[in-house]
Order: structure tokens, then sequence, then C-alpha cells
């Protein structure tokens, strides 16, 4: 019988929140599909180390993991590997356990470094044999080395891949302390400077920026030229004469300028208060960034990664080049290794040559564009300017409809701020199309959102009312009376439901024949042409908060604890909060639970707590079964369980809905309503009234018709014919639970 293989996976480098996600991923992947994990300790110091820093790892060794920060199998930077003696050591160390397939957890550094050592692979093997130290017979059994990389860094700075490990919750932890400093600096009109990481790569800067509302950023990418100081403070003056009672600057800490001199946070400071007599105070917020409990995303998003390591690792064979795994756009992406290191070490090469058009450029897309909206929403009206764009006097209307998203609040700040900025009059209708049936209309100013960003609930309100037949005459009438030229409607299905009434009225109401776009804000995430909507994520971090107590709270006793998340009938909620939570079961609609599953799982569980098993987490989303509820669910297992365990019940409810938007919803809101603007403005511009719905999926971002909304949609379900989210579900099957088979393969495309 032949020795299975045998799989390590180490992680190195800095520590970055999630790691510890992926690590268990790949654990339990390995064991799931029968190889051998080999957890390689203090990163690949342990490997030129060996002996106990080389340890086989069971199922258990890696249960309770996914709410931890830093990462539970050690990390360092190895002066040892860097030398090829070094990396001779780790060969003989990793062969001699029979390990040649390696999953590594790191930046860019450890990912090159490893790349260095599988090139070596057969040339250290051969030194080994020939010192005495290894037979041909290991040769001949572990030839070659194969190897995925899994980029962990709070940085996101390698280029290729959308978001890093750990950079989401980098991005919590900086948008916490923004949102707290803000309050204090507005108690006191006050300025404040915060310093954040970003030595190389200004991604954490610039979205923090952008979503927490600052005034001002100040990158590696793009240096400011001479003078800069003076359009800083222009901006904080402009800002001040528009009401903001705080300014909030952001710096990078490898932020120079053009001549490469650095600038500090406290320069910065300095320069506010001497020239403008700003009580300037500055904030360095350090590690804390790194450290502490991973989001959701960090947690969910890590554990497909691992599990997709796994599978293309033992795939992997000796002609193959090395690549590492990343998400682009809610894919798993196969990216050459090398190819992604010679791309991010580009960029700090344009920004040493002053190439800095070129630095931007090559952080993708999506950076360059955050910078253009960063530069308008964060540029107050001057009084003595004329308005810029195109056509000066159009109004559009925002309109909130629909169950309630966090969110809601920083689309409707962005469409105000960017579409002053084009110099359009942008009007808010109070409590969704009730209000505007009732004519409640009023423009709003680029002071008055200033704060919205960072408030959860909906300032206009939201309402789930769609109008009736007898209804669609008020609202052309208010239309008319109001003068509304366009109409930005920003909710959930509801608000899309009601828009395309609006549509496919038009040859009866003429009034009905302006532009209309639809933005999707819903925790549901249930929403035609986009693959995620407004609230969702925030909704995720949420449900996942309140599941970590209920772990917490059922500790001290033998105990199933069966959740239910909202979600109507898409189980998004329910699947993702499972996966990024640990439960041991989820529940969802698509994949209707018959009685002889639940009997199966309740058999699973009452074995599982015969094996010494003390917490038991069950999740179902809240129309997982028309037949089967939460109470049935609890007393089938309590029944099972003939008293071996406890089985409590709760429904985490609108504790989903509440809260500020997540960062991630910040930056969500704000993109989709700029492209939703674009096309607005391209619209009235050629003086059409085409209505659309505006989303993004793997290949497209961009807008459909609203009157082809239903051809994407199950409408007796109220949800999108394709969700992409559900090509996880046999992933957390085969996680969850000991002894459960791998039931299929994870696409990768290639990236």
């Amino acid at each position: 019988m032949s020795e299975p293989v045998r799989i390590g996976v180490l992680t190195s480098g800095g520590d970055a929140p999630g790691m510890n996600a992926a690590v268990r991923a790949v654990v339990r992947s390995a064991l799931a599909r029968g190889a051998e994990p080999w957890a390689i300790m203090e990163g690949w110091q342990g490997a030129v180390d060996g002996g106990e820093r080389i340890r086989r790892m069971g199922w258990t060794d890696v249960s309770s993991i996914l709410d931890r920060g830093g990462t539970v199998i050690g990390t360092a930077r190895s002066k040892d590997f860097r030398e090829r003696s070094g990396r001779l050591r780790a060969a003989k160390n990793l062969v001699e356990r029979g390990i040649d397939r390696l999953v590594v957890i790191g930046g860019d550094g450890s990912l090159s470094g490893t790349a260095v050592l599988r090139k070596e692979w057969p040339e250290l093997l051969a030194e080994l044999v020939e010192s005495g130290e290894i037979t041909p017979e290991v040769v001949a059994a572990h030839g070659s080395l194969s190897i995925i990389g899994l980029v962990g860094s709070i940085d996101n700075d390698l280029v290729g891949t959308d978001t890093t490990i750990g950079t989401d919750t980098a991005l919590h932890r900086i948008i916490d302390a923004i949102d707290q400093i803000s309050s204090t600096a507005a108690s006191h009109q006050r300025s404040f400077v915060i310093e954040v990481m970003g030595r190389h790569c200004g991604y954490l800067p610039l979205m923090a920026a952008m979503a927490g509302g600052c005034d001002y950023v100040l990158i590696p990418e793009l240096p400011p030229g001479p003078g800069w100081e003076d359009d800083l403070l222009e901006k904080v003056r402009l800002g001040r004469q528009a009401g903001r009672r705080e300014s909030l600057v952001l710096v990078a800490e490898g932020a120079t300028d053009q001549e490469g001199e650095p600038i500090t946070a406290q320069y910065v400071a300095d320069v506010m208060r001497d020239r403008m007599g700003e009580d300037a105070r500055v904030t360095i917020l350090g590690h804390v960034q790194r450290g502490g409990t991973p989001s959701a995303y960090d947690r969910w998003a890590s554990t497909i990664l691992g599990f997709a390591a796994v599978q293309e690792v033992l795939k992997a064979g000796p002609e193959d080049q090395d690549y590492i795994l990343g998400i682009r756009r809610n894919r798993i992406a196969r990216i050459p290794l090398m190819d992604a290191v010679r791309r991010t070490q580009a960029v700090g090469v344009a920004v040493s040559e002053r190439r800095h058009d070129d630095a931007v450029a090559a952080r993708g897309a999506g950076f360059s564009q955050t910078l253009r909206i960063n530069e308008i929403m964060s540029s107050p009206p001057s009084a003595d300017a004329p308005p810029v764009g195109h056509p000066v006097g159009k109004r559009i209307a925002i309109v909130h409809a629909g169950g309630l998203a966090p969110g809601m609040n920083t689309a409707a700040r962005a469409a105000v701020r960017l579409g002053i900025g084009k110099g359009y009059t942008m009007l808010g209708i109070q409590g969704g199309f009730p209000g505007l049936i009732e004519s409640d209309v009023r423009e709003l100013s680029w002071s008055e959102v200033d704060a919205w960003a960072f408030d959860g609930g909906a300032q206009l309100g939201t309402r789930r009312t769609i109008p009736t037949i007898e209804q669609l005459y008020s609202v052309g009438r208010s239309i008319e009376t109001n003068g509304i030229d366009a109409l930005l409607v920003i909710g959930g299905y509801n608000a899309y439901l009601a828009a395309h009434l609006l549509a496919t009225e038009r040859k009866r109401y003429p009034a009905f024949r302006i532009p209309i776009m639809c933005v999707p804000a819903s925790i549901d995430n249930n929403l035609p042409g986009t693959e995620l909507s407004i609230g969702a994520d925030t909704a995720v971090n949420n449900a996942v908060w309140a599941l970590d107590r209920v772990k917490e709270s059922a500790a001290a006793a033998r105990r199933c604890f069966i959740a239910e998340t909202m979600g109507r009938y898409c189980g998004y909620l329910a699947l993702i909060a499972g996966i990024a939570s640990g439960a041991e079961m989820v529940y969802i609609h698509e994949r209707q639970p018959d009685l002889d599953r639940i009997a199966r799982d309740a058999a699973r569980l009452a074995a599982s707590f015969r094996e010494g098993r003390k917490l038991f987490l069950v999740l179902r989303n809240e129309q997982a079964s028309p037949r089967y509820n939460l109470e049935f669910m609890a007393r089938a297992f309590e029944q099972e369980g003939g008293g071996l365990f406890d089985v409590r019940q709760d429904a985490i409810g609108h504790l989903q809905q509440g809260g500020k938007p997540s960062p991630f919803d910040r930056l969500l809101a704000t993109r989709l309503v700029y492209h939703a603007l674009r096309e607005l403005d391209a619209e009235l511009e050629r003086g059409g009234h085409a209505a659309s719905y505006i989303g993004f999926s793997s290949s497209y971002i961009g807008t459909k018709p609203l009157e082809q909304m239903l051809d994407d949609v199950e409408e007796e379900f109220r949800r999108p014919r394709d969700q992409w989210w559900l090509a996880f579900e046999p992933i957390h099957q085969s996680l969850s639970l000991k002894g459960s088979p791998i039931l299929a393969d994870l696409e990768v495309i290639d990236g």
C-alpha cells in the first residue's frame, strides 16, 4: 500500500488576520482528500530547524482557530533560508518526512524564496545524496517540489489579486479608528492627521480615506508635487466653509514628496497648525491594524483559498510553473507567481523613477478609479466657482425602497457629492415611494450628507411599499411637479419591482419617460445583475459577531445551538456566515432539507457528542424549509440526543440590518453609485430615458435594461437564477464535519 501524499503548510513573513482560516482549510481539505497535512512551525525557519518544528496535523488541531488573529503555527522572517545552506537544510528536513508539496501563506518575499527553493530542489537533493544524508530512493519518490502560494499581507500589495488575506480586517481596524476619531474631532472642531500602514502600497490609506470620508490622503504611488501643502490647506478650508466640523488627513507610512523626501504625519500636523491655526493632532495606528479577530470576509475567503490550494497542489506536476491563488471578482484565480512578483516590484521601480502615472496604473483599474472618485468626493464646492459638468440644471432624485441595508446612507451621500460635482441638483425623496407619492422631496446639499457615510440606517428613510396601479398617476404628477429629470433608486427587491413597474407603464404615463437607475442594496444579496449587494457584507459581519458570542456562551456546557439568519429564500447570509463562523451544518432554501437529511444529521450530531464534542453549531436561513422550521429541527436534534446535550435555538433577526456599514459596503456603495451616475449622465446628455439596473459579476461591471429584469430572477423565490456562492456549499460540508469527503472541486480560473 502506497504512502499518502504529504502536504506541508507554513505561514511566513508578517502575520495577517485570516491566516488561521487558511491553515485550517488546508489541513482539513488535505484530510478529506486522503492526504497527510504537516505544519511547518515558525515559517521557513521551522523548515530549516526541523525536529519538532515540523508536525503532523489532525482534524482537531485546527479547531477553534477561525476567529483568532495572527497565525497559530507561527511566522518568522528567516535569514537562514535566504542562504543556500539554509535551503539545503530545509530540503533535507522536508524530504525526510516525505513532504514534497507545499502551501505557503505569506508576502511576495516569502513566496519568491519558495520559488527559489523549488527551482533548486533537484540540485539540493542530489547534494544530499552525494553527502549520504538521503538515499537515491528518496529522490526517486520526491524528486520534484510542488508549491501553491496564498498571499497573506494586510497591505494588499501584490499585483494580480483583488484582495490579499488580512486586508479587509486591516481596513476594519482603520475605519473603526477613523469613525471614533471623527466623533471627537467634530466635537472640538479639530483636525487629526492619522498615519496608517502602507510603506510601499497606498491601498489601505486610499480605501480608508474614501470609506472614512477623509479630506486628504497621501500615498506612495502618487507623491504630491511642489506646493502640495497649499492644496491640502485649501481643501481643509473649503471643507470648513461648507460646514464640516472636523478635518481628517490620512498619511501612508511610506508617503514621500516627488523629490523622495518623507512626509510624516507630524509634518502635516505642523503645517496645518502653523499656517491655519488648526489644533491638529497626530494619531499613529501602528500594529493595531494587523492584529485582532479577522473580519468575516478574511475568514470565509481565506477558507475558500485554503481549500483551492490543496486541490491545486495535488494536481500540480513537475513541469508546471509556480502559482499563487488570488481572488478576482469573487472567483479563485490561478496567477503565475513570478509574474505577480515582477509586476509588484515594477510599482516600486516606477515610483523611484518618478513615473507616477505608471505606478498608479500598475495597481490596477480599481485603484486608479478610486483615486478619481475620492478626489471628487473629498473636494468641497467653492462658493465662487461655477458648477462643473453637463447638462447644468438637471435634477436627479434619490429614493430608497425595500428593506433596510447598511450602506444606503453611504450610497446616497456618494450620489449627492458626485452629482453636485457634475453640476446636477440632487434631490432626496423622504420615505420611499410613498414619499414620492406625497411629494415629500427636497434638495440635498454637500454638507448635509457629510456624516451619512458613517451611519447605519437610512436618513432618507425606506419603505417596502410598491406603488399600486391607482397610485401611478400621483407618482407621475410628483415627478412633474418637482421637475425630476432622472431617478436613482437605491434598495432591494421591492425597489427593483417598483422601478420595473414605472418602466413598463411609460406608455400610459409620459412622466415616467425619464432615466431610471437601480442600485442594489439588500442584506439578502438576492438582486439580479450583481453578485454582491450593498449591505450584505455588513450583515455577514453582524451575523458572525453574534455567532461568536453564541459559541462563547455555550463553551461551559455540552450544547447544540441552532441559529437562524435572515435572507428570505436566498441562503447567501446563512452559508457565508456558516463558513466564517465554523458552523458544522448549514441549511439553505436552495438545497431544501428533507426529513431523511435531518434524521441523518441528527444521528451525526449525537455521534459527535458521544466522541467528546462540547459544542455544535447549526445555521439555517429563515426560509430554509417550508415544512421543517427552527422549532422542529431543535426538537428533532434534542430527541436524537437523548439528554446527551442541550439544544438551544435563536433567530439572529434584525441585528443583521443594524450598525455602521463595513468598509467593503462603503466602498461598494460609492463605486456602484459612481458607475450609476456615469450612466445617467450619458443618458441625460443624449436625451434618452433608459431604465436600468447596475451591478457587477465576474465578467462585467455595467447595466442591464430594467424591462428584462424578470428574465434574470426566479420570481417565486425572489432571487437570481444564477448564484455564484452556491459553489461553496460542498466546500463547507467537506470542512465542517470530520470524515466528510470532498464532494466537488472548485473551479479555478486563470488570472
